[in-house]
């Protein structure tokens, strides 16, 4: 399969981000999006919502239908994927790209924070996929993709926020035994992460705006995330993928327009757990 033309694509925390540009890029296509995030209005620090997400995602050639989702929400997800199906008669691929993060350590992290990470990382993770995988079990081509690290158990990528880096590694667990679990129905699990840091509205808030310059663009892990979902799914499942690995299996050897005018490589920023 080289498009996603006609394809239905789930996509969590869709309405800025990583999450939206994957979601255009499929777009693109002429795929079907659904657009499932909390903001339904404009956020103080955050641009974008799932109405605006879905304008730009049907300028780029797709079909958008937006819901509000909260992912720890069983009875929301649940009906927004039978929404998502009687809208577009089913689901090809789901996206679990919902995430919360802080960068703190244990005796900094309010419970509250470690909750929300867990609740909306990996039980929103979980969730999603339990309730995607029976009507994915129906699709010609099925992925799941998170958004999630390489299981690498280092004590450098735990010691300094160990409550992050535990819910991350939650939503990489569940790439781990679902590609295992669900092999024999041919739906593909696999994890996909940056290599560098990519500029999204949330490492704005972490870095301020001049760390963008130090950033990928988001459209690196749209066109990586791409190049996976158009794999064979019997083929290619239980894999921890880089972005920039991906392309260069498929022959993608530059790139430079990744990156923001008069940015050398060097200069990029590494991503954790890489």
């Amino acid at each position: 399969m080289t498009d996603l033309k006609g394809k239905t694509l789930f996509i969590t925390g869709a309405s800025r981000g990583i999450g939206l540009a994957i979601g255009k890029r499929a777009a693109a296509d002429g795929a079907n999006v659904v657009v499932a995030a909390k903001t339904a209005k404009p956020h103080s620090k955050l641009d974008g919502t799932i109405y605006t997400a879905a304008e730009e995602i049907e300028a780029a050639g797709g079909k958008a239908l937006p819901l509000i989702v909260d992912v720890r929400d069983e009875e929301m997800v649940e009906g927004a994927i039978n929404q998502a199906v009687e809208k577009f008669g089913g689901i090809d691929i789901l996206i679990n790209n919902a995430s919360a993060i802080s960068l703190t350590g244990t005796l900094e992290t309010p419970m509250k924070r470690y909750d929300l990470m867990h609740q909306i990382n990996v039980r929103g993770t979980y969730l999603c996929s339990q309730k995607a995988i029976p009507h994915l079990k129906k699709a010609d081509n099925p992925h799941v993709l998170n958004l999630s690290p390489p299981l690498n158990f280092e004590a450098h990528w735990f010691s300094s926020h160990v409550a992050y880096s535990m819910a991350k590694y939650g939503m990489s667990l569940c790439v781990l035994g679902m590609a295992e679990e669900f092999k024999k129905a041919g739906i593909a699990f696999n994890a996909l992460w940056p290599r560098t840091a990519i500029a999204t509205a949330a490492m704005d808030l972490i870095g301020g705006k001049g760390i963008r310059n130090r950033c990928r663009k988001v459209e690196i892990m749209a066109d990586a995330a791409h190049i996976i979902l158009t794999r064979p799914a019997r083929d290619f499942t239980g894999h921890f993928c880089i972005d920039d690995e991906v392309l260069k299996s498929a022959g993608v050897t530059d790139l430079s327009p990744y990156r923001y005018e008069g940015v050398e490589e060097k200069d990029l920023l590494p991503d954790f757990f890489v």
